[in-house]
């Protein structure tokens, strides 16, 4: 068999929230074939300049204002349309930036496979953002333009590549199944990410590792924290621009000892993190799309309770390698915290959580899963 065409990967600014993820899928498509990256813009200290070829469309993003953010989009989409008429690779993979129709489009007309890979509900983000600074009509309306350039994207594409089976259901691409590939996973380092405590020693301690921002929920944890009983421990694992408000809210639970702000922790730093909690309580919005979280602290050994969004009932199997939320809602989940940590197998379970993502989300797992993909194009 024929070895996989050259990729050329195509996404959104290369910054510290977003560099894992490219770079996650960089690792993965370097270890099968070439492969470039194309970025609106990538930031100066990125080592993915140096260990890729990188091509920057733009140094400016598409925020501000939405009528200047508009006029950026569409700059940004002309600029990459040039840049991809003459790269030389013959796979362009869009991955996230699903609504850049131009480009896409751009990329068919020069004889291109195009491949796209959604990370999340880029429709979804964007209103529920626009419905804070706009009227709900407006902000509706601005979405669906945007719906209706993804779907013609998708349309065009010759392949569409989602994390996991659940997640093309909810993104509504089961109806691409002659070009759907919906296990393109992705991986994490199982030998960075491990048991650095063994469970059975851990403290009955629960928490949440990400931004401290309205986008991941963490309002709700607020009402979970307060709820919890005397000898758990509620732990914020991260920064953002909730954290103050948090803390005001939550002092007399801090003063207790029945919560803790760590702050932001290096990269470095969040093994320990993960291995120091029982439970790591995600509510995710339906905007994401596979939080990597969640596989790093299944991987040390760190059962998840999470919302069952996009790809993440494939992921965590309930009661069986983590647990699903049946309310998002601050007493509901209070209540599931307080029946996982009272379970007779929970640490078997833990065994089981870290052993099911070696299996499935090793680094060898996504490339073997992501070969097969290529070589199918």
């Amino acid at each position: 068999m024929s070895e996989p065409d050259d990729v050329c990967v195509v996404t959104h600014p290369i910054g510290s929230a977003s560099e894992s993820h490219a770079e996650t899928l960089l690792d993965i498509l370097g270890a099968i074939t070439d492969v470039s990256l194309v970025a609106i813009s990538v930031a100066e200290e990125s080592p993915l300049r140096e260990e890729y070829d990188t091509i920057e469309v733009s140094r400016v993003g598409t925020g501000g204002p939405i009528p200047i953010a508009a006029l950026r989009f569409l700059a940004n989409q002309v600029r990459m349309a040039m840049i991809l008429r003459r790269r030389p690779e013959e796979v362009v993979l869009f991955f996230g930036v699903t609504a850049y129709l131009l480009p896409i489009v751009a990329a068919k007309l020069a004889g291109k496979t195009v491949v796209l890979q959604p990370r999340g509900n880029v429709p979804l983000t964007l209103r529920l953002h626009w419905e804070r600074r706009l009227p709900d009509v407006l902000a509706r309306g601005l979405a669906g333009v945007v719906w209706s350039m993804e779907r013609l994207g998708y349309h065009a594409a010759d392949a569409i590549i989602t994390y996991t089976p659940s997640m093309a259901e909810e993104l509504g691409l089961d109806r691409f199944e002659e070009k759907l590939y919906p296990n393109g996973a992705r991986y994490v380092d199982t030998d960075e990410f491990y048991p650095r405590v063994p469970f059975e020693e851990r403290d009955r301690v629960v928490g949440f590792l990400g931004r401290l921002d309205e986008e991941k929920n963490v309002r709700t944890l607020a009402a979970v924290a307060k709820e919890l009983p005397e000898d758990v421990t509620f732990r914020f694992i991260g920064d953002g621009d909730l954290r103050e408000e948090l803390e005001e809210e939550l002092a007399a639970e801090i003063e207790a000892g029945k919560v803790e702000f760590t702050g932001w922790v290096d990269h470095d730093e969040v093994p320990r993190q993960l291995s120091e909690l029982r439970l790591l309580v995600l509510p995710s919005e339906p905007t994401e799309g596979l939080p990597t979280v969640i596989l790093e602290a299944m991987a040390c050994g760190t059962p998840v309770l999470a919302t069952p969004v996009s790809g993440v009932p494939d992921v965590v199997r309930q009661g069986e390698t983590s647990f699903l939320m049946d309310e998002v809602a601050g007493e509901a989940i209070a209540r599931d915290i307080e029946g996982i940590l009272d379970r007779d197998d929970l640490t078997e379970l833990s065994q089981y959580a870290r052993e099911h993502i070696k299996a499935e989300y090793s680094f060898d797992a996504a490339v073997r899963r992501w070969r097969r993909v290529l070589e199918a194009l």
